[in-house]
């Protein structure tokens, strides 16, 4: 049993380490998964308030695999990708209410801002790498990224 223990401090200190909100522990005879979620302001709404929005972020991921399949399966992307630099939640907007840095069919210039990636709590910016026309999004707003991913192509 304290091995599991120590298991499970080991995953909980990296998981804090590189922001990850999800994490999966399996063992012979185990099987144990960890969600963090950010808190939230305003005491028992939050409470109910949480319960909904796990259930709301896990159904779009799996409709998003769906339709990455069948696309990828016709034609791959063309262009430059920008790759994600490390693990964390990309976002295509520097807040909720404001238009995306880039979208399909924008003109960008190499250094322009196309992104964010936020990793433990620190927001970093994803830059174009050369100047061109955003051919793909691969990514959705929210989603979990890992190193090498590609968040967007410039064609």
């Amino acid at each position: 049993m304290s091995e599991i223990k120590s298991k499970i401090d080991e995953l909980a200190s990296l998981m804090n380490e590189y922001g990850l909100e999800t994490a999966r522990l399996k063992g012979d005879d185990y099987s144990i998964e960890f969600s963090v979620h950010p808190p939230m302001q305003g005491g028992t709404a939050v409470a109910m308030a949480a319960a909904p929005a796990a259930d709301q972020s896990s159904t779009p991921v799996k409709k998003t695999a769906k339709k990455a399949a069948s696309p990828s399966a016709k034609a791959a992307p063309t262009g430059t990708p920008i790759s994600s630099p490390m693990t964390g939640i990309f976002y295509s907007a520097s807040s909720p209410g404001s238009p995306p840095f880039a979208k399909e069919g924008d003109n960008v210039q190499a250094g322009q801002v196309v992104g964010l990636i936020e990793a433990m709590k620190v927001f970093n910016e994803i830059t174009a790498p050369v100047s061109g026309v955003v051919s793909k999004v691969a990514v959705e707003n929210g989603q979990l990224v890992n190193p090498g991913d590609a968040i967007l192509y410039i064609g």
